[in-house]
Parts: C-alpha cells; structure tokens; sequence
C-alpha cells in the first residue's frame, strides 16, 4: 500500500502522460511526496503514439522532399526507395532515447511510479490490481484515445486509426483520409511525400477548420499543389472493406476508393472505467469538468490535458500540470489562458497560430486591423523555396490579438508570437524590434511594420 507507512503521499497522479509526469516533477521540485500511477508507459500519447514519433516521420518525409527536389538548387540527387523498417527504426530511436531520459529524470526526483491500470474508488485513493495508493490529492491525467464514428467500423486492418497508422511497415499506394484536422493533415502530408495517392475528406469546408481561414485556404493551395486530392464539405455516408482496399462513400453518392481509410476525426478522453461517477466526479461528454484552476467539483481531485474539454496539446498539459502542482503548494499560479496556446500543424507547408482568428477578433472586439506578410518577399523562405504568409492581427489601434503562419519551419517562430500576444504588444512595439537577415522570423517583423504603418519589403 503506497503512501500509508508515514500516512498519504501529497499527490497522487493518475496517468503519466504530458500533463502527468510534468505535474509530478514540478510538484517534487517544490517538496511534495509524489506517486504517478501508469498503465503503459511515462511520456503516453504524445511520446509513444503522437507529437514525437509523428514528428519524426515527417522529418523523414522532408528529408524525402529534398531529395526529390533537390535538382531545383542544382543538386542531382536520386530517391532510390524507402526503407520503412529503417524508418521506424530512426523513429523508435528518438522516441527510446527521450523515454529513457523522462524515467531518468522522474526516479532521479523520488516519484514513485506504480505499473498497472488504476481506478479511482475514493476522493483521496486510487486502486491498482490488489494494491491501494492513497494521497492527500489526485491528479486525473489520463489523456485520450483515437475517436471514431457512429456506425463506422474501424478494423484495424483496412479502416485505420492514427495508432494503426504509425505502425505501418509499408508505404500504402493509395489512402483516404477522414478529417483535415492536424492529425489528417499531417498523415496525409507525409504519405503523399512518401509517394502514396491521398484523398484528403473534411466534412467542414476547409482544413484545419479551427485556424484562421485565410490560413485554411493556403494550406489547401499548398496541399493542392503537392497533388493531394481534397473533398471539403464533404461528409461520409459509408465505408466497405474489400479484398483489395476500401471504398468510401461520401454523403452526395460518390465513391473513392484506396488501399487505406485513416479515421483522424479527433480524440476522446478516456474516461470510461476510471470510477469516476462513483465518487460523484461532474462530467460532460466523457470529459471531467473543470474550473480555471483545473479543479474538479470534488476537493480533493484536480483533471488536465486532454481528459478536460478544450484544446488538446502536449504544451498546453506540462502547463496544467505545473499548475495543479503549484496550486497544491500553496503557491498562486495564474491559470492559462487558452486563447493564447499556440498551435502548429507539422505538415508540409506548415500552420501556426496563436490568439484570436480575425473573425473571433471583430466578434470580440468590433473594429481590428490586419496585416499580410507573404513569404514571396522573404529572403530565407525564397531560399528554402518555401511559400505561404504571416498574418496579424490587431485591435483598431489596440494590441496584437492573434498572429498567423503558414509555411516551413513556421512552427519555430510561434514563440515569439505568443509573447507578442500574451503581453499585449502593440504593433508598433513589435516594429521596434531587430530580425536577423535572412530568417524566417523577419516575415513576423515585416507584417508587424505594415500594421505599424511603415512597411518595408511590401508591395502596395
């Protein structure tokens, strides 16, 4: 029995995915007795089955981009195949490596990590197999899992999930895939430069409908151009599996068909099981309802990540889970402000935002003023023969409310942006500001200038 010899421990952590394990070694740095109960293993999702080894496929996929474009800067360079066992096993080493350092850093703290599925049968308990790990406090950290949809049936086999997909020893020849959200995106992205054929379904009329539109509409450009066949506003009525694939249909009566169906409609929490609704836990939809402070209507149970409604992001957990640990240390920790998570989908181009859309922004606060930056005028994207535009936008004479990207490596510059937005900067404090020739982070200067009403490298 965990935690009993000299009473409870002060934190009890159930699930050591991002939010977990960072809620566990910020509240051992502050001096609070930690136990973090784990199914699997420490990193979940987001180490194991999301942000890295997605990530490390489609560096493979750029690496496969260049080769194949690589004539167009005067190199001569053939694409002789791909070794997609010597993929995974680049993929597997980046993901060993930084598991092996998380379990370091976690015992070198004293946290405790108890194997096995745990359920929660009291406010200040949780029980794993015959073993009771009591704490002063708990911690749902649970994550989410691959959603489907109604009626659906996925198999695993022919009719995939984004678990399925990252397991995949072969490059498919042809793969339909259900929902342009980051994740769609990012597998259709990195399959069409692994050579497949990809039909991309959204239901919504554009892709990755959460960012701006204008963002929206270049990636669809952009994905265009790669040969990446779209279907927007485009529901799904059906899907068979055949002997030799799949064959989708869509809700106007038309069919595709391919080798693969990718379901990427989202993640649910998981929640189911926990026992939960035995200890009078408040949830919606499968998600634990929280405050600002991610507290639950039970005192002693605090939720994060994923498990809560809201953004799913691995940055936005280790931020949570920072703050329940401060919060139960009896520090004052401001509690985010979702609005100004930033946000990037890995694909090719990439998309990048943070703050308001500018439809949110005029809904929001009446009058904004925009500003476009495209790429074409900028010396580094020129050279990395990348497209794409910044766009920000501002209160009418007000602060910076939002900032959009999209192109390669955007993704590196949304820090800044998110200081530009967090602190309310204005666009002329940002014009102020030095970007060293040639960067990317210049094209986040320059819009800044034209909002700021002298525009440098920008055409009237």
């Amino acid at each position: 029995m965990a935690g009993t010899a000299d009473g409870p421990v002060d934190l009890v952590v159930l699930g050591g995915g991002s939010g977990g394990y960072a809620a566990a070694l910020r509240a051992a740095e502050l001096g609070l007795r930690v136990v973090v109960v784990e199914k699997d293993k420490l990193g979940g999702t987001c180490l194991h089955r999301g942000c890295i080894p997605t990530k490390a496929l489609l560096h493979a996929a750029e690496v496969v981009d260049t080769v194949t474009g690589s004539a167009a800067v005067g190199v001569h360079a053939t694409l002789d195949g791909i070794d997609m066992a010597g993929v995974a096993g680049y993929r597997d080493s980046v993901v060993d490596g930084l598991h092996k350092g998380l379990t370091g850093l976690v015992r070198s703290r004293g946290i405790e990590v108890v194997e096995g599925t745990g359920q929660v049968v009291s406010p200040t308990a949780v029980a794993v197999g015959d073993r009771l790990v009591e704490g002063r406090h708990l911690l749902l950290a649970t994550g989410s899992a691959p959603r489907a949809l109604p009626g659906l049936d996925v198999d695993h086999h022919r009719v995939i999930d984004s678990n399925d997909a990252l397991a995949l020893t072969r490059v498919p020849a042809s793969v339909v895939v259900l929902g342009g959200g980051a994740i769609g995106c990012e597998f259709a992205s990195l399959w069409r430069s692994f050579g497949a054929e990809v039909t991309l379904v959204e239901a919504l009329p554009h892709l990755v409908p959460a960012e701006d539109e204008a963002s929206s509409k270049l990636l669809e450009r952009a994905f265009r151009g790669r040969g990446i066949t779209l279907r927007l506003g485009a529901a799904l009525s059906d899907a068979k599996a055949t002997d030799q694939g799949v064959t989708v249909t869509l809700a106007d009566g038309s069919t595709l068909g391919a080798e693969l169906l990718l379901v990427a409609v989202g993640r649910g929490p998981v929640s189911a099981g926990l026992g939960l609704a035995g200890i009078g836990i408040a949830t919606d939809r499968g998600h634990v309802v929280v405050d600002r402070h991610l507290r639950t209507n039970v005192p002693t149970v605090s939720a994060l990540g994923d498990l809560r409604p809201g953004l799913q992001l691995a940055h936005l957990a280790f931020a949570e889970g920072i703050l329940v640990a401060e919060r139960l240390a009896g520090l004052d920790p401001v509690p985010v402000d979702h609005d100004n998570v930033p946000k990037v989908t890995y694909s090719h181009p990439e998309v990048a935002s943070v703050g308001l859309t500018a439809a949110a922004a005029r809904e929001r606060h009446g009058e904004i003023s925009t500003a476009t930056y495209h790429l074409a005028g900028n010396g580094k994207a020129r050279i990395l023969r990348s497209t794409g535009a910044v766009t920000v936008v501002a209160a009418k004479d007000g602060p910076v409310l939002g900032v959009h990207m999209v192109g390669d490596r955007v993704g590196e510059l949304i820090a800044e942006a998110q200081l530009i937005t967090n602190w309310e900067a204005y666009p002329s404090d940002v014009a102020q500001l030095l970007h060293p020739h040639p960067t990317l982070s210049e094209a986040l200067g320059e819009a800044h200038l034209a909002l700021a009403g002298k525009p440098l490298h920008v055409h009237s």
